[in-house]
This record gives C-alpha cells, sequence and structure tokens, in this order.
C-alpha cells in the first residue's frame, strides 16, 4: 500500500484556562432538561468496522475480545454518574497499560497474534466505545455528560492520562503515534506509528549524556478531534517539561523523513469517519496564526547516523501558492517569504496537522529552544503474497519483521535526535 497520494490529497503521515485558549476550543454548554435522556447513540463509522471479519480475528487472536463483554457489564451495574465515569477509566487505563505490556513482552502472550502488534488496542478501544455508546444506565444522562465519559475512555486508552516525568537525572522525552487508517481500503491495515508509541512507552534510552525515559501518546485518525483542541489538551501541560518530542506517522513507502517545515492547510482528505475538511487549521487566535512551522529536530544528525535498515531523509519540499499568486507551486527547498501553505513537507493530512499544532504550541509557550518536529515512518507492508485485503491473512511474517524494523528503528532515531540535543 502506499500513502503518497497528490499534494491536495495525500495523508503523509499527523491550566483550563490556558488549555482552552491554546486549543481554540470552548465548554461545551450546560444540559437543559430536555436534554436529559438515556437513550444510546448509534455507531459510528468506525465502530462499525468492528462487524468485518478482520477486526474480528485480530480481537480474537490477540485475546482482546473478551474485554468489551468485561466493559458492558460493568457498565451493567453502574448506579451513578460518577460511578460510571470511574469504571470508563479503569477499563480505559487497564486496555492501555494492557496494549503496552502486550507490545513490550510483560504478561502472558495471550493469542497467537505477535506481541508488537498495534491493531489490538485499536478495535478494542472501538469495541468499548461502541458498548458505552450503546448502554442504557439507571440514572439519567444527558448528551453532555455521555460524551464526556466517550473523552474519558479516548484519554485514558491513547496514554494521555499515563504519562509520568521521571527526576532531573534523567532527561524527559514525548512520542506521539497515530491509530490506523485508509481500513475502507484495507481493514488489516496497522500503523508503525502506533506500534511504536506502544513499544517505547516508559522505557529508557542511553545517551552519551545519561539516560532518557520515554512517554507516549497515541492520537485518532479524526479531523474533528484536532479541531476540538484534543492535541493542545493533551500535550500543553507536558511541553514546558520536556527535552525532546516528535510526532510520529506513517508516510512513504521504504524510507523515514524528518519533516522540515509544516503547513498550515488541511486539504480533505477523509479521515476514520469518512469526513472530509479543507481549509486553514483551525486553531485559537488565527491572527497570529503563522502558514508555516519548521522543526528544531536536529535533521542533520538523524539523517547521516546509521539508525537501521530504511534511509532517513531531511524532507525540505512543501506546496504554496506564492505571495501574489493564485495557484500551488511545489518548492523542493521550503517555502518563499509571504506565501499561503498548501502541503507541508508531510502533505496535507492530520500527520502535517499534528506537527503543525504541537511545534505551534512550543512557539506559543515560549519554548523556541525545545528541539522537536515530525517524523515520518516508512509505510507498513504486507508480504508480497498477502497484499490483496479481499483474500490476504491478517499478519504474516515479513509484515511482523517490516514492523520489527521500523518500531527498532524509531527508538534508534529517538535516541539519536536526544543525545545530538544535548
Amino acid at each position: 500500500m502506499t500513502h503518497q497520494l497528490p499534494a491536495t490529497a495525500r495523508p503523509g503521515l499527523g491550566g483550563m484556562a490556558l488549555l482552552l485558549v491554546l486549543a481554540g476550543s470552548a465548554l461545551p454548554a450546560a444540559a437543559t432538561p430536555a436534554d436529559t435522556t438515556r437513550t444510546p447513540t448509534a455507531a459510528t463509522v468506525e465502530e462499525q468496522r468492528l462487524d468485518r471479519a478482520a477486526p474480528r480475528e485480530i480481537l480474537r487472536r490477540s485475546g482482546f475480545d473478551a474485554l468489551a463483554p468485561r466493559f458492558e457489564r460493568a457498565l451493567k451495574h453502574t448506579k451513578s454518574y460518577a460511578q460510571a465515569e470511574r469504571t470508563v477509566t479503569r477499563h480505559a487505563s487497564a486496555l492501555w497499560q494492557r496494549a503496552v505490556d502486550r507490545a513490550q513482552g510483560r504478561g502472558p502472550a495471550t493469542g497467537d497474534l505477535s506481541r508488537g502488534d498495534d491493531r489490538p488496542l485499536y478495535w478494542a478501544r472501538l469495541a468499548l466505545s461502541r458498548e458505552l455508546r450503546a448502554w442504557t444506565p439507571r440514572f439519567d444522562l444527558d448528551d453532555e455528560r455521555r460524551g464526556a465519559l466517550h473523552t474519558a475512555l479516548e484519554t485514558a486508552s491513547r496514554g494521555q492520562s499515563d504519562i509520568r516525568h521521571p527526576g532531573h537525572r534523567t532527561k524527559r522525552v514525548l512520542v506521539t503515534g497515530f491509530d490506523p487508517f485508509t481500513l475502507d481500503r484495507d481493514v488489516r491495515i496497522g500503523n508503525p506509528s502506533g506500534a511504536s508509541a506502544l513499544a517505547l512507552d516508559g522505557t529508557l534510552v542511553r545517551t552519551a549524556d545519561g539516560p532518557a525515559r520515554i512517554e507516549t501518546v497515541v492520537f485518532p485518525v479524526r479531523w474533528a478531534d484536532f479541531a476540538e483542541g484534543a492535541v493542545e489538551r493533551a500535550l500543553a501541560r507536558q511541553l514546558p517539561h520536556l527535552d525532546l518530542f516528535t510526532t510520529v506517522s506513517q508516510g512513504r513507502q521504504g524510507r523515514f523523513d524528518v519533516e522540515r517545515t509544516n503547513g498550515a492547510w488541511r486539504g480533505g482528505f477523509a479521515d476514520n469517519q469518512n469526513a472530509s475538511s479543507t481549509g486553514l487549521v483551525p486553531v485559537a487566535d488565527p491572527a497570529t496564526q503563522p502558514q508555516w512551522t519548521s522543526t528544531t529536530l536536529p535533521y542533520r544528525q538523524l539523517t547521516e547516523a546509521d539508525t537501521g535498515r530504511f534511509p532517513v531523509y531531511d524532507n525540505t519540499e512543501v506546496t504554496e501558492i506564492p505571495a501574489g499568486g493564485t495557484q500551488p507551486v511545489t518548492r523542493p527547498d521550503g517555502p518563499t517569504p509571504g506565501s499561503a501553505a498548501r502541503a507541508g513537507g508531510g502533505g496535507d493530512y492530520l500527520s502535517n496537522e499534528i506537527a503543525y499544532r504541537v511545534t505551534l504550541l512550543r512557539d506559543r509557550l515560549g519554548l523556541p529552544d525545545l528541539p522537536g518536529g515530525h517524523l515520518h515512518t516508512p509505510v507498513l507492508q504486507f508480504g508480497a503474497a498477502n497484499t490483496d485485503p479481499r483474500t490476504g491473512t491478517v499478519t504474516d511474517a515479513e509484515f511482523e519483521r517490516n514492523r520489527a524494523d521500523i518500531v527498532d528503528q524509531v527508538r534508534e532515531l529517538v535516541r539519536t535526535a536526544v543525545g545530538a540535543a544535548d
């Protein structure tokens, strides 16, 4: 498979008052009596894919198929919103920890699916979400509070409640990954950035200047979540305490890219809800919104170091509308003064957007010297005899080897970046 689509539609992959300002979001309006209901809500587009054969097999072969029924039983015994909130958070946190433990070789290897697989986490989260959406509580639950429970599930099951900063003698690194995407093309797909997040969460890497602890989170492939400030809410409190961050997503075939420049433009490619969005990246204070942001990762050292099987490129290409122009132009060496963004080095999908948002957040928080930016991994490919989603299997030896090699190289690139930033 490939994600190297045209620039206009390619997915490259990407204190409360302060968070609301940075995210450009507002608190939900208070519920009125007419809003109060116990009525379940319909399954989302993502949740509906759970009924396909491959997701069911992935859940069964990982042992994660037992989690949604267990969650459903727990929800049935809740008698108040506070109890429901605790139940949701407990089960979501346990899902994240189970996925991390499985990827890092802790605990029983339930099922015969390889431990490094990120897909059980994705599909199990959706299975819990669908149970929560279908649940009819014993107490009145308005739309706002039901939405808050879904937010709690998302936050805890993506590692966002699990970030632990070490002592001052250990450097602090944050890495982000993404869910699988383009699932209507091939529902078997995994995402090596998500697999990397599971493999690296809470781990130490050694540098010449001492150890660095890596914490990770995973983000959804949904335009609406980004527009509502999910990235800023998760990361605004973290960035001032970090020594380095990198957002990671799946990009091009056979190569890593360090994306030099990020653009303030959404290209409209459909997300995991089959929703589209085109236009400026929606952020707080749009009057001061820049068209471009830049990496502060040590890209020269990352491209020169021997970090693994795949070549690593310093990608400087962007697509812009030049000052005074009307048509997009691709520039191999970055944007020209006064231009309007149409694609960053990482394209115009959510991988570019997460890089744009986090580097903009870095700049708005007054952290210009904090090393950070975006890393694109190679596309995670199935074996040559297993490329047809209609007849192929959910895994194969080459698929597992490719994922392991990408994850190992992400770890080495992070170690190299931390060492170069000392």
